[in-house]
């Protein structure tokens, strides 16, 4: 269950961040909206890296499918296209 709080609990800031933990989020609202949210730093540290290769394993699927539909070049052509 989500633990959500208005951002005035923030007066009482070591309260609310010793509710923060790994897998443990305290959100905050402002005038019953959602506004801010704490999270541990190792969680969000492992979603960057996550995100990060999601977002590598993309670019390789899109390479892979260049690759596929128009092929590739040899090393002697990249080199004369290069001006190498």
């Amino acid at each position: 269950m989500p633990n959500i709080k208005p951002v005035s609990d923030l007066r009482n800031y070591t309260s609310v961040v010793s509710e923060v933990g790994y897998g443990s989020r305290v959100y905050l609202t402002k005038n019953g909206h959602g506004n801010v949210a704490l999270i541990d730093m190792r969680e969000l540290d492992d979603m960057e890296k996550e995100l990060a290769l999601y977002k590598f394993k993309y670019e390789m699927a899109i390479a892979e499918k260049s690759i596929r539909e128009e092929g590739t070049i040899s090393a002697d052509e990249l080199e004369a296209e290069l001006g190498v």
